[in-house]
């Protein structure tokens, strides 16, 4: 029997339909991603399952006695005091009982432990992974039958979505959740909700089966439309022929063409995607940014330790670390707006910065959207082309309608939205970028990845979504235990770089403790939540070589003996007295040349210095 019923469910508040004669059946124990894009209706559908909007047309059946909890995608402003009152605000009434007190007692131990709180801290002083866990703690501390999940993985970092993910993998009851994370919804999902164009498609199957039949589906669609439109095209041109079309015998084909034209209207128009064109500006120096030793803070408390930093032109960097660990402290560092508490920074020339900020600062609620990207103006220049304001935002998906509301009225994935039309309305050559993927719907995911990786400037970001980090950096500045580390790759090529480090400090410890190492080295939790591991042995152990680094080693020496041979034989080809009377497309292929010569030379330089400095 199913636990929740959706039985021909309609709901589109005086609009256009959101949820369109929907049904679907919602097992016990089943964990279901619900995905659409922003505003399709998933926040509608699960209000509407806690009885807080109610179905224009058609029911919701939910088996009698399932208690059903919610966490919201934000910390809600009314929330505050001590951990314990907070979570016994989820109990029951009949918990406050006298003989009850024990059942009470033992539900808020039970949370505690599970969820590692602290049931005397202040809610307030706590970090945001911290919060977003006690509001969870209210949720389950009652033992929900079904529990609700809007966006549970925005602003938490490594640590605590890991924690997460294993702390819902062995979550018994049912779980409905809403996620941008394609990471969070490999691991957790079972079962796939699809909410596109006021339908619900219920895909029954984990998150990368979704995503080959979905593809598998489109192009059968793509097909099957094209093979009807045809089929129309041909048919129009028949009932234009002349008399004969209208003679008895050929009725009933008349009548069939006019439902055809009735199918071919009613079929669903594709919702269409956001135009994202980032204009690049002028080139900058060949030298970005470099830190020597450079250490950032406020007054004299540092909150970045010492680090060698060079970012090179073209460069995309991702920053990870845990909330607080000096993140947007480093950003600023490298963007010259804090002044380093020792060591030195040096900035490149023609730098245009253009600066994604997470917490949307830069936007005035108080003003229309047309007005936070306009500045006063009317129309915006994008790659040389001069825009209406109204028509840029379009294409972002704001109606004229929206482009004229107020924005404190928009959602948190329009907000984004509307922030990424602000940042791509001006020329940089330095994207700086704070977790731009929070509340962005796939499809807008994946299309701002194959913008940044097409994007020939300057890419530095602060994301804790794994799936962007490994789609989009070619390096990571790793804030860990023992310090702060630069990584070749992406978050995976972390993890296995972790793995490798932690189980070399774990077979060290071996002769001292006279335990056994595990076999199987860490798991990815352990990786990300790594500070005891990295605490007990000191967390500065650089990994050893690899076999192929070995070869690495021993042949940079004769790269960088290749690459100035190369550079040196065309500087002597341009000191000639008539080279500048060569054609232009010559002078620039050669501009072309000794520029990635020089970057050559400046990266092989860089990891023969890193590989002498394991050895």
């Amino acid at each position: 029997m199913p636990q929740i019923t959706l039985d021909d469910l309609s709901v589109g508040f005086r609009g256009p339909l959101l949820l369109n004669h929907v049904s679907a059946r919602i097992h016990r124990g089943d964990k279901i991603g619900l995905l659409g894009r922003n505003g399709a209706g998933k926040t509608t559908l699960m209000r509407m399952l806690l009885g807080l909007e109610r179905p224009e047309t058609g029911s919701i059946e939910i088996e009698a006695g399932t208690k059903i909890a919610w966490v919201s995608q934000d910390v809600p402003p009314e929330v505050g005091g001590q951990v314990l009152g907070i979570l016994e605000k989820g109990l029951p009434a009949d918990f406050e009982l006298p003989e009850n007190e024990w059942r009470k007692t033992q539900a808020i131990d039970r949370v505690v432990e599970q969820l590692q709180l602290d049931p005397d801290a202040n809610f307030e002083s706590l970090s945001i992974g911290m919060k977003r866990r006690v509001l969870l703690g209210r949720a389950i501390v009652a033992a929900p039958d079904v529990l609700l999940l809007d966006e549970p993985t925005n602003h938490l970092d490594i640590d605590s979505i890991t924690w997460l993910e294993t702390f819902l993998a062995g979550f018994s009851a049912t779980l409905i959740f809403v996620t941008h994370d394609r990471a969070f919804l490999t691991k957790i999902a079972t079962r796939i909700f699809e909410i596109d164009r006021g339908k619900l498609f219920d895909w029954e199957c984990d998150y990368a089966t979704f995503l080959e039949r979905k593809e598998q589906l489109l192009i059968a669609q793509e097909k099957q439309d094209a093979l009807f439109d045809k089929k129309l095209a041909q048919e129009e041109v028949w009932i234009r022929t002349g008399i004969k079309a209208r003679r008895t015998r050929n009725e009933g084909r008349v009548r069939r063409l006019e439902t055809m034209r009735l199918e071919r209207a009613s079929r669903p128009r594709k919702v269409g995607s956001i135009q994202l064109n980032i204009d690049e500006g002028e080139r900058s120096g060949m030298l970005v940014c470099e830190l020597k030793q450079a250490s950032f803070g406020y007054g004299t408390k540092p909150i970045v330790p010492p680090i060698d930093l060079t970012i090179m032109r073209g460069d995309k960097i991702g920053i990870l670390g845990r909330n607080g660990a000096g993140k947007s402290t480093l950003l600023k560092g490298l963007l010259g707006e804090l002044a380093p508490l020792e060591g030195s920074v040096r900035l490149g020339t023609k730098l245009q910065i253009a600066y994604f900020d997470q917490n949307r600062d830069v936007l005035d609620p108080t003003k229309t959207a047309e007005e936070n990207v306009g500045v006063g103006r009317t129309s915006v220049t994008v790659q040389g082309r001069t825009k209406h304001v109204i028509g840029y935002l379009q294409e972002f998906l704001f109606t004229p309608e929206e482009a004229r509301s107020k924005i404190q009225y928009f959602s948190g994935g329009q907000r984004n939205r509307l922030l990424l039309a602000k940042l791509f309305a001006q020329p940089a050559n330095l994207l700086v970028m704070d977790e731009p993927t929070n509340d962005l719907d796939a499809e807008s995911l994946e299309l701002l990845e194959e913008r940044l990786v097409e994007y020939d400037g300057t890419l530095i970001v602060v994301s804790h979504d794994r799936a962007f980090l490994n789609n989009v950096v070619t390096s990571l500045v790793v804030f860990e235990p023992g310090g702060i580390r630069e990584v070749v790759g992406g978050y995976d090529d972390w993890v296995r770089q972790r793995k490798a480090q932690l189980a070399e400090e774990s077979s060290k410890q071996v002769p001292k403790s006279g335990g056994k190492s595990s076999s199987g080295g860490a798991k990815e939790a352990d990786v990300a939540g790594s500070v005891s591991a990295a605490a007990s042995t000191g967390g500065g152990a650089k990994p050893k070589l690899s076999y192929k680094e070995k070869q690495e080693l021993d042949r940079l020496p004769a790269l960088i003996d290749e690459i100035e041979a190369k550079q040196a034989a065309l500087h002597v080809q341009m000191a000639e007295p008539d080279y500048f009377k060569s054609a232009a497309t010559d002078l620039a292929s050669d501009a072309k040349k000794m520029e990635k010569l020089d970057a050559d030379l400046v990266k092989a330089y860089s990891r023969l210095e890193e590989l002498e400095g394991r050895v």
